[in-house]
């Protein structure tokens, strides 16, 4: 008898039980997340009535790659240019929540009697709102469109940074089992260190790589190659101390930088679902009732902390940022739960067997909770914000929007600013990078050729000589590269600035000698290494306009790399901004094939008339059409930006989209293949099959006409409809048989 391993059993069981739960929740309109939990409660140790896994490591290891695959995807999509465009606003929002959050849930453990650790990581689950609940929620009410939505996706960009840097440091008290201060800066400046480092490097070498191999690169390839890149970025991660998922989403905010970032996340979605389904499961088979029987009462009131914590930090978090009391309050209950970031989280607690065993469940079951309510909360936070300001003094609405108005005003950055700015940000990546070179060469690159080479002293002052050679450049830049050079003239220019430039400059100096004193000292003694700096330094003056040369090659291909993919971006989020009016908000849509405005031009639409928006710009493909003629028709695929109020918008977004509230299944009913056979006195008959109004009446299209025992498959337009045909017509089984009733004879009146 074949003898069938258990992983494929217990997969096999998995994705069954997960199909059927997710069927039933997508019929309730539930999220599909919590589908993947119950469905891991069914095949969990805790349900008798259902078969069960038997081999719950190996399901480990799969939900493993799944938290790998989530984060890989949540790196496609995050981008570091988007972490700079979301602003001051969202970081704000964001760090407000996530320090509130935390503050919330320590005290809440400590509250309950549980242990430091246990707190400490309660406040880490709540902290981090849900992605993934988030955007279903807005798609399925329809307010994606609207303006408080694009601070949201901002604060969820942000919350996910800090949501790696919550692994980190948690990962670092778990350890130490204390909050050592010394410790977790070492973490913190480790973790800027390699985040720098693998940044840098990725945009210089993996676009180049893509681009280079364009051509060779189909599907399939584009796939393994990044899921390649993926797992690599995860062996290194885990190699300097870092988790896996680390890894995953630093690769994926590099790809992100790419101009194959959508196809890649095309390609990878299917991956992503699958494995993110076992992880999710996964979590769902930890689920004990009698545990969560036992706890109630904790999971009411960390639920009930979860929700009016989260709508008071966020929203208290973008008032203080500057935004209106509307947008602060819709933002404040948008973000009311917790998702897929606390699972993570609270699955490090168990991995690092840190956690007590109730934690886990506890966090499912509050997720579930805070999942029912997010939609209802966002659809009733309008009317609570109507409510709130009939209560509100007229001074404090007053003191608000002043507020609000003076906070977004733009602040002038001082010359002297963003000097300073751009001295930091050079010494900040070249000592990353030169330090990093000097610890591959010394820790790695050395023992390595002198264990092959039976290493002698020449051995040493050859690798010694290659290593400076490779860092020539970066000291170069770090050394004596011009940051902001208009400016800093110009501060020259006020003897003030004089001094604290001539500091600037020469603290680089030092720092890129002393550098080549650090190298040297890997390898020689100390007075010998002394003695080779001044001569390198000499040296490095001598040729410095050939390092020059190779260094601007480096940062042109850099900047090249970096810039690539936003290129076009920016110029039509520059014609955007241009547009956008004070009072209003630009919203961007795509029209579907099936939506009423295609073929219809501007003016037959009326869209400003009837609906109180006006079309600023057409993306059609690589051409876009500002400020388009009223002549202009629409197109499926076309992507319109308009310009309107959340009122306006609204109504144009049920205009544009009136079906998508339709099932699927309706949709494809109302197309079927069928055949009708032409009597006297069909009102089509003797006409021509274009002048028939199939098309048009109809919507239908004739794929074939059986005619005296012969079949002629797709007819020409001008073909003549006869008594006796047999029509084959793909259409609306609806409208298309009045064109074929026979009409019955008037009735002649008597004389």
């Amino acid at each position: 008898m074949i003898h069938l391993p258990h992983l494929v059993i217990d997969l096999g069981l998995i994705l069954c039980s997960a199909a059927l739960t997710t069927l039933i929740f997508k019929k309730l309109k539930q999220p599909l997340v919590l589908g993947y939990l119950i469905a891991g409660f069914l095949v969990g140790p805790h349900f008798q009535f259902f078969p069960s896994i038997s081999d719950e490591e190996n399901i480990k290891v799969w939900a493993e790659i799944g938290v790998i695959f989530l984060l890989f995807s949540l790196g496609l999509e995050f981008s570091f240019k988007k972490l700079v465009k979301v602003g001051g606003s969202a970081s704000i929002t964001a760090l407000v929540e996530v320090i509130v959050m935390l503050g919330l849930g320590y005290g809440t453990g400590k509250l309950l009697g549980w242990s430091t650790m246990d707190s400490i990581f309660l406040g880490g689950v709540l902290s981090i709102s849900s992605t993934t609940i988030i955007i279903r929620a807005f798609e399925e009410l329809g307010v994606k469109g609207q303006k408080f939505a694009g601070l949201v996706f901002g604060i969820l960009i942000v919350e996910d940074l800090v949501a790696i840097v919550l692994l980190v440091l948690l990962s670092t008290v778990a350890v130490s089992q204390q909050f050592a201060g010394t410790e977790m800066i070492i973490s913190v400046l480790k973790l800027i260190f390699f985040l720098v480092l693998w940044f840098v490097g990725g945009i210089f070498f993996i676009p180049t790589l893509l681009k280079k191999t364009k051509k060779l690169m189909s599907e399939e390839t584009l796939l393994v190659t990044s899921l390649g890149l993926c797992f690599l970025m995860v062996i290194l991660a885990v190699q300097v101390g870092f988790s896996p998922a680390l890894g995953a989403f630093i690769m994926g905010s590099i790809l992100a930088e790419t101009t194959q970032a959508e196809k890649i996340e095309h390609l990878v979605k299917s991956v992503k679902d699958l494995f993110g389904a076992i992880f999710f499961v996964s979590v769902g088979m930890l689920i004990d009732p009698k545990m969560l029987v036992e706890y109630i009462g904790p999971v009411l009131l960390i639920s009930g902390i979860t929700i009016v914590g989260k709508m008071l930090s966020s929203t208290g978090g973008a008032l203080l940022s500057g935004q209106p009391l509307k947008s602060s309050v819709q933002t404040g209950m948008s973000l009311a739960q917790i998702g897929e970031f606390s699972f993570i989280i609270a699955t490090l607690g168990l991995t690092l067997k840190v956690t007590s065993d109730f934690l886990y469940p506890i966090a499912v079951a509050v997720s579930a909770l805070t999942t029912f309510t997010t939609p209802y909360l966002i659809k009733f936070a309008e009317p609570f914000y109507y409510w709130i300001e009939r209560n509100l003094p007229a001074k404090w609405r007053d003191a608000l929007a002043r507020y609000s108005s003076g906070a977004q005003s733009i602040s002038v950055v001082s010359d002297w600013q963003r000097v300073l700015r751009g001295y930091f940000s050079n010494v900040v990546i070249y000592s990353v990078i030169l330090l990093a070179i000097t610890l591959v060469s010394s820790f790695y690159l050395l023992p390595l050729i002198q264990r092959t080479l039976d290493g002698n002293g020449w051995v040493t002052i050859g690798v010694a000589v290659v290593t400076l050679l490779i860092m020539s450049p970066f000291l170069w830049a770090l050394a004596v590269r011009q940051v902001h050079s208009e400016i800093t003239a110009r501060l020259w220019e006020q003897s003030k600035y004089r001094g604290p430039i001539v500091i600037l400059r020469t603290s680089r100096l030092v720092l890129a000698v002393f550098f080549v004193g650090f190298v040297l000292g890997q390898f020689f003694s100390f007075y010998v290494a002394l003695g080779a700096t001044l001569g390198i330094a000499m040296i490095l003056l001598i040729f410095s306009k050939r390092i020059q040369k190779f260094y601007d090659k480096l940062e042109n291909r850099f900047i090249r790399n970096f810039n690539e993919r936003e290129s076009k971006a920016n110029e039509a989020q520059a014609r955007r901004n241009a547009l956008a009016p004070w009072d209003a908000h630009m919203a961007s849509f795509e029209v579907r094939a099936e939506s009423p405005v295609v073929g219809k031009t501007l003016m037959e639409l009326g869209l400003r008339e009837q609906y109180g928006v006006n079309v600023a710009m057409i993306e059609r493909g690589k051409l876009m059409l500002s400020l388009p003629a009223k002549d202009e028709r629409l197109y499926p695929g076309d992507k319109l930006d308009v310009i309107g109020t959340d009122e306006q918008v609204k109504k144009f977004s049920a205009f544009l989209e009136p079906l998508q509230g339709q099932d699927d299944e309706q949709r494809r009913s109302e197309v079927v293949l069928r055949s009708y056979e032409l009597l006297a006195g069909a009102p089509i008959l003797g006409k021509t099959i274009r002048s028939s109004g199939i098309r048009e009446l109809g919507h239908g299209l004739v794929v074939g006409i059986e005619r005296n025992g012969d079949r002629i498959l797709n007819p020409d337009s001008t073909l003549v409809l006869q008594e006796g045909d047999i029509a084959w017509i793909v259409g609306n089984p609806k409208r298309m048989p009045a064109l074929f009733r026979v009409k019955a004879p008037r009735k002649q009146e008597p004389k």
